[in-house]
């Protein structure tokens, strides 16, 4: 307990949290202090990232493309069902691949929408204000959308698991190919959700935010494209496999293709042995070197 220059009192909680008794009715509640505040932070940014708690329009887009990553799942499911398939037409890997243009596009909307708008309105001078640190802001957003990310991954991998289950497929092969999927999923969220936030932290304009997160998802994956299909023009399948390293997306399905002996996507040779331990060091940095990214960039934001 403190005593302000005007006589006012200031407690401070064990986990951190000032409360100010500035002469109005006193508070009685529970003091949580910066562990909750963390969590709120998160819970409301995830929320966000499907426009729950804001208008009608912010949630249209959210759904939109939760509808488009997640329906063509559902209609294989009903496929294999009603045709008596055997097998799955793809591994369940790829499907994160399969559909990277409504899950860049997902990223490239909501990334901006949960920093951009903090930025622009100066919202981060209440958050640092105290007891919050900044990379628990960065730790908070970070963790919202590549929760979401995955929740969007993860919606169409258990229709298809269990579009397969009921198609008669061997359950251990389908739970097996689940697994394998998610696996994938969990690597691609934070991965894709950490360029994103990375690339719109960059500007308080969220239309800029937008168009940066999409132009850089665009060209990358044009870049890899052109470099693997030079490569294979030329008959050097091994430099093929590695111009996968280009591209964020490449990268991950490559290295969950190795990991559990499937198939890749982006139909190259699999690295050959330990060689597979440069797609999971890479894929390690994607997800690490972004969010020392956003520590540096937020250690510069000002509060005033």
């Amino acid at each position: 307990m403190s005593t302000s220059p005007d006589g006012r009192t200031a407690s401070a909680p064990p986990g951190g949290g000032v409360i100010h008794d500035i002469g109005y009715r006193h508070y009685e509640g529970a003091r949580l202090g910066r562990a909750a505040i963390v969590r709120a932070l998160y819970v409301d940014s995830l929320r966000g990232a499907f426009g729950l708690g804001r208008s009608a329009k912010s949630k249209v887009m959210p759904f939109l493309l939760l509808a488009a990553i997640a329906f063509p799942a559902l209609v294989v499911a009903i496929v294999v069902n009603v045709t008596g398939q055997s097998e799955f037409p793809f591994e369940l890997t790829s499907y994160a691949f399969l559909l990277y243009i409504p899950l860049s596009l997902y990223v490239a909307g909501q990334a901006p929408a949960s920093v951009s708008r903090d930025l622009r309105f100066r919202v981060v001078s209440l958050y640092f204000s105290r007891p919050l640190l900044r990379q628990d802001y960065v730790a908070a957003k970070y963790a919202a959308l590549s929760t979401a990310v995955l929740g969007l991954l993860a919606l169409p991998l258990v229709l298809l698991g269990a579009g397969g289950l009921l198609a008669g497929f061997p359950a251990s092969d389908t739970l097996a190919q689940l697994g394998q999927g998610l696996v994938g999923a969990a690597v691609t969220a934070p991965v894709m959700a950490g360029t994103g936030l990375l690339l719109a932290s960059v500007t308080p304009r969220r239309g800029l935010g937008v168009a940066a997160v999409i132009a850089f998802f665009v060209v990358v994956t044009g870049v890899q494209n052109a470099l693997q299909g030079l490569a294979v023009t030329q008959g050097r399948d091994d430099l093929a496999t590695w111009t996968t390293l280009a591209a964020p997306i490449s990268t991950v399905d490559t290295m969950i293709a190795w990991l559990f002996g499937t198939e890749p996507t982006a139909s190259v040779v699999l690295p050959d042995g330990a060689q597979g331990l440069a797609w999971v060091a890479a894929a390690a940095a994607l997800v690490v070197v972004p969010y020392l990214l956003l520590l540096v960039r937020y250690r510069t934001v000002s509060v005033s």
